[in-house]
């Protein structure tokens, strides 16, 4: 189901905490996540004290930050299975952390890899149990 432009200004517009949990409920409703990429891997947002990936709940909204500097990046998705095995090991390896679904004024909640992983799948056993 694509969004209308409004429905995606409407969740855009949700504060840090709802576009997290908006991105969890989506991520494993779909099994997917989304990065932006280019040729050289995947984008970086850089915060005062991390490095960090940013993250994005669906093609559309991870496409919308794909402008001025990033204008050459395509959305990539990334299956829930693949984030398990290779992401959230990799990530901390490299000592990065995650940008849940920031918004276009680069506000967004940092949180690290394990952390993330650990509330998908506690919402994956929630959804199990409906």
């Amino acid at each position: 189901m694509s969004l209308t432009p409004q429905a995606l200004d409407t969740i855009e517009n949700y504060d840090d905490e709802q576009r997290l949990n908006y991105l969890i409920q989506q991520a494993v409703e779909h099994n997917t996540l989304w990065i932006l990429a280019d040729e050289h891997g995947c984008v970086m947002l850089n915060t005062d004290e991390e490095d960090c990936v940013p993250i994005w709940p669906n093609e559309a909204l991870a496409q919308r930050w794909a402008t001025e500097e990033w204008q050459h990046c395509h959305a990539e998705s990334i299956s829930l299975n693949k984030w398990f095995s290779r992401w959230t090991m990799g990530l901390l390896d490299d000592e990065l952390a995650l940008v849940a679904f920031p918004n276009q004024q680069n506000q967004g909640l940092v949180v690290y890899p394990d952390e993330f992983e650990e509330m998908l799948k506690k919402a994956q056993r929630k959804k199990g149990k409906k």
